[in-house]
């Protein structure tokens, strides 16, 4: 078996496509091809279904893409062990993060890490969808949910609270509900529901039963900007509202908690840039873990 067929293979199962796997691997479409059937041909067995939108694993590709990913593991193993990465640590690093974690409290902290590490480049990914490390979207993925599928290493960074806040110039224009009833009065700033990435994000009716969003934005750190111009009463994570002095907790509601997990694919856990990358996070964390809650 041919270990670039294998890594043609993890490219077009990853991409859907045979087009879009040739694009990344920088290779022609017809070669792509060509070598996914030479590999069936090894296996004696179909590997991919092709359809009018791309190309789908059969079952026989779904088992051997396991056995795929564990040959891919072993050989980032090698060639990290053999080249040793030395003291300098180089290559890329991409950062999949929910924009509130990763804009509000990392964006501010990478730079001390590229200062350390020259060779270094580091992706920061903020944006608030969810990131296949299976796919390569992402070497590392800050999740709001442990996940439970997939060869993925996952720990948790620290709890984090989100609670009720309204800015200065609102209170004196509208004043603060008094109850959690009186929520209805006020205009509310929330999410749209059909565009959040996991179930435990939708906690608007842990605020109030009839929680009713008025103003509507897919962004955390939008929605704290919304409320920080006054147009309402939002749910913000208390870190983002804690850098903000123009806003005021409105306590009718206790906050609630919610986690930070960091998580990369077991393939890449030989990689020391990775390991650092993961190392430093989790470090700058620790420091701050205080304002998190």
């Amino acid at each position: 078996m041919n270990w670039d067929d294998v890594r043609i293979f993890l490219a077009v199962a990853r991409a859907g496509q045979i087009l879009g796997a040739a694009r990344r691997l920088e290779l022609n479409h017809a070669t792509v091809s060509r070598r996914i059937a030479a590999l069936e041909d090894a296996l004696r067995t179909k590997l991919f279904r092709r359809l009018t939108t791309g190309s789908e694993l059969t079952p026989a590709g779904e088992r051997f893409l396991d056995i795929a990913e564990r040959m891919e593991g072993d050989m980032i193993a090698a060639r990290s062990t053999i080249s040793g990465e030395g003291d300098d640590v180089s290559g890329t690093v991409r950062i999949g993060a929910p924009d509130g974690f990763g804009v509000a409290f990392l964006a501010k902290r990478l730079g001390e890490l590229t200062a350390q590490h020259r060779e270094l480049t580091i992706q920061l990914v903020p944006v608030p969808r969810s990131f296949s490390l299976s796919r390569r979207e992402a070497d590392i993925a800050i999740t709001v949910e442990r996940p439970t599928e997939g060869r993925l290493v996952a720990g948790k960074l620290v709890d984090y609270s989100l609670g009720l806040f309204a800015s200065r110039g609102y209170v004196g224009a509208h004043g603060l509900p008094k109850t959690a009833a009186e929520l209805g009065q006020h205009t509310l700033i929330g999410y749209v529901p059909d565009l959040i990435v996991s179930p435990s994000l939708d906690y608007a009716a842990e605020f109030s039963a009839d929680w009713r969003t008025s103003f509507a934005i897919s962004s955390a750190l939008g929605q704290a900007e919304a409320v920080r111009s006054s147009a309402g009463i939002g749910i913000l994570h208390t870190f983002v509202a804690r850098s903000m002095p123009e806003l005021v907790a409105v306590d009718v509601v206790a906050p609630i908690r919610r986690a930070y997990w960091l998580v990369y694919h077991e393939s890449v856990r030989p990689l020391r840039r990775v390991q650092i990358v993961a190392s430093f996070i989790t470090k700058a964390v620790e420091r701050e873990r205080g304002l998190f809650t």
